[in-house]
């Protein structure tokens, strides 16, 4: 049996030029609108990416020809402060059930009006450092924060 790892979680922050409420309202209820279509690992052409606003909400793409294909599940909705998402995809993008591993992403207020947010990956897998080098790499998290911030900020 393979041993399992837990490395050192990706952690990535941004802050935008909007309240808190609004930071979490675009990363959750405008996830699709940001999330580039390129990110799908189901067969078909991802038509949205969703986070469903409730504890134990699905976090799904649906594709093109109607398709869904479930990425995780909403494990803490707190709005506006937090959510935490499970992630069940392997280092090959693919679904897993034995994978456990969790998305946090927190929305900290200041007193300029802005909010930071801070987003941290923590992955307990056989593959965890694959799976960990993936996300940190060009087009992960840093990457894809950057998307959000844009629509955060142009929305």
């Amino acid at each position: 049996m393979s041993q399992r790892i837990t490395p050192a979680p990706v952690r990535k922050s941004v802050r935008v030029q909007v309240s808190q409420s609004r930071a979490f309202e675009v990363f959750t209820a405008r996830f699709g609108a940001w999330w580039p279509k390129s990110h799908h690992i189901a067969a078909a052409e991802m038509k949205d990416a969703i986070i469903e606003p409730r504890k134990d909400g699905r976090w799904y793409e649906k594709g093109v020809d109607g398709s869904e294909c479930v990425w995780g599940q909403v494990l803490v909705w707190e709005p506006p402060a937090r959510i935490v998402l499970s992630w069940r995809l392997n280092s090959k993008f693919q679904l897993d059930d034995e994978m456990e591993s969790e998305v946090e992403v927190r929305f900290i207020p200041d007193d300029d009006g802005t909010t930071r947010v801070e987003l941290e990956h923590r992955i307990t897998a056989v593959d965890a450092e694959a799976i960990v080098a993936q996300v940190s790499a060009p087009g992960g998290w840093g990457s894809l924060l950057e998307l959000y911030v844009t629509l955060t900020e142009t929305a």
